[in-house]
């Protein structure tokens, strides 16, 4: 047991740092953005076309529209940039909780969001558009009133949603989340169209052959309100930032600068995703990310192994303490001391089963920020929640383990003086884990498809990493057949040693020594 403490230990020692998000700074600019929506902002691995190292995201690169104006922005305020990769769904929660500094991630400035933070003046004009096939019979629509009975989406969280109620017999979808995965939606013919402004249809298309975006003028187009059209950098409410912001704003020719790196990056994200066939799609992506995916592995990989192994201490002490017996006639005080940590205990169990892991990370993580000023690194944060999590299911199925073992056995430890704790220790636990190896093993497993859900809160795993290859390259099928591949060969292969393991610990037989020196098998 000391041994596994202390790797333990080592482990977290070691990991800790991989998440860590520095404190803020006078002099550093905090950006959030997804580094996966080009050309606004995508992945890149090298510094070669001008990216900018992602703080929380070491060996990554984000280049685009909007880092290229965050450095500009940070240039004009005298700080140094640094860039956090964030879900679109966290950007907000992490700007409130003071995280960041600013959003810089081609959000509009809608009224909805203008309650909860404040926005500069623009720093972009968007112009709507619709995505759809090439041979779609929508394709040579004039206006927005020629798509009767097509089924058209938007991304999920944007005002393009209210858009399509403009558009006359459409079959409005369910919105999604992402560009890539509309993309994909449409590649796949399950919709025939998705509202998307023009820069990002650009590169959609040179990304993906098939697909054509249709524009409109004036009278037959889009009614947009300024606030939607218009992409501001979001800042905390009643900051002084925000002045600071628009001031070196207002200094630049937005219109010129917006021609220029617009046309730089659409160029640049059309230049990299050009390729013959899916198989070279697949060799490209690998060739090019390779790296991304690597790391996201070795994180999913330190996350699922840490903290399957404190769940199933926690859920082992948790079930241990539960199933004491404590009679009210030896310690009155005793007894219902122990009620209320069962009580409490009972309730985290609860709590944690009945509940998502995404909004527990988001309540964890962000909500600790917030209201209490608890900052959490990303890793330490990820390990937390994953272990609790674990820790409220395995307390269950070792409490199951423990009632499997035959009452006669807890009897006769009593009968030749042992203690309750010798005989948990001695006798029932270690037949109670040989019973349950099965159950630790297959929530390893979830473990680390599970991790997927931790890209809520920026945590740089396989799934988070693959969502920015998928948005940076809009090539959505092979990288995702890519992910779903090394999750494979991970959780095949992790099932197999544990299999052998498992036959390991069954031929090991645990020797009990009782009180006058007898050994037992």
């Amino acid at each position: 047991m000391k041994k596994l403490v202390k790797i333990i230990l080592a482990l977290i020692l070691i990991i800790t740092p991989l998440g860590q998000v520095n404190a803020s700074e006078e002099d550093t600019f905090r950006v959030g953005m997804e580094v996966n929506y080009a050309p606004f902002n995508f992945s890149e691995v090298s510094d070669e076309n001008g990216g900018y190292p992602v703080a929380n995201s070491p060996g990554e690169y984000a280049n685009g529209y909007d880092v290229q104006f965050a450095k500009k922005i940070a240039d004009g305020l005298g700080k140094k940039l640094e860039i956090y990769k964030i879900e679109w769904d966290g950007l907000i929660p992490a700007l409130t909780s003071g995280k960041i500094d600013s959003i810089v991630a081609g959000m509009s400035p809608t009224a909805e969001r203008l309650e909860q933070i404040d926005f500069s003046i623009p720093y972009y004009h968007a112009k709507m558009v619709v995505v759809t096939q090439k041979d779609s019979k929508y394709k040579d629509a004039k206006s927005i009133n020629d798509f009767e009975g097509a089924k058209i989406t938007a991304q999920l969280g944007t005002f393009h949603v209210a858009m399509i109620d403009q558009m006359a017999g459409v079959d409005k979808q369910e919105s999604m989340d992402s560009f890539p995965t509309m993309i994909a939606a449409a590649n796949a013919r399950t919709i025939d169209g998705y509202i998307s402004e023009e820069a990002g249809a650009e590169s959609a298309i040179a990304a993906n052959p098939k697909l054509t975006y249709i524009t409109f003028d004036e009278a037959n187009g889009f009614e947009t309100k300024d606030e939607d059209t218009t992409v501001g950098v979001g800042i905390a409410k009643n900051s002084p930032l925000t002045e600071e912001v628009n001031k070196v704003l207002s200094s630049m020719d937005i219109e010129k600068e917006q021609a220029e790196i617009m046309g730089v990056m659409t160029q640049l994200t059309a230049d990299e995703e050009e390729s013959s066939g899916f198989i070279d799609e697949v060799k490209s992506i690998w060739a090019t990310y390779s790296t991304l995916f690597l790391k996201g592995v070795v994180n999913t990989l330190i996350i699922a192994i840490v903290s399957t192994i404190l769940g199933f201490l926690l859920g082992l002490l948790v079930a241990v303490i539960r199933g004491m017996e404590v009679k009210k006639t030896d310690n009155a005080f005793t007894y219902y001391l122990h009620k209320i940590i069962n009580w409490i205990l009972g309730a985290y169990v609860e709590i944690f089963r009945g509940t998502p892991m995404m909004v527990q990370s988001v309540i964890i993580f962000y909500g600790l920020k917030q209201y209490f000023d608890i900052d959490l690194s990303t890793m330490f944060a990820a390990i937390l929640i994953v272990s609790i999590n674990t820790g409220a299911y395995l307390s269950e199925v070792v409490r199951g383990g423990i009632n499997s073992i035959d009452k006669g056995q807890f009897e006769a430890c009593k009968a030749i003086g042992m203690t309750h704790f010798q005989t948990m220790v001695h006798v029932i636990l270690p037949q109670t884990i040989l019973t349950i190896l099965p159950s630790i093993g297959n929530e390893f497993v979830i473990n680390i498809k599970d991790t997927s859900v931790l890209n809520v809160i920026s945590v740089t795993e396989l799934f988070f990493m693959s969502k920015s290859v998928a948005g940076s390259t809009y090539q959505y099928f092979p990288t995702y057949l890519i992910t779903a591949v090394i999750y494979f060969v991970l959780t095949f292969t992790i099932t197999r040693i544990l299999l052998v393991l498992e036959r390991r610990f069954r031929d090991t037989d645990f020797i009990m020594e009782s009180s006058t020196g007898a050994n037992n098998v």
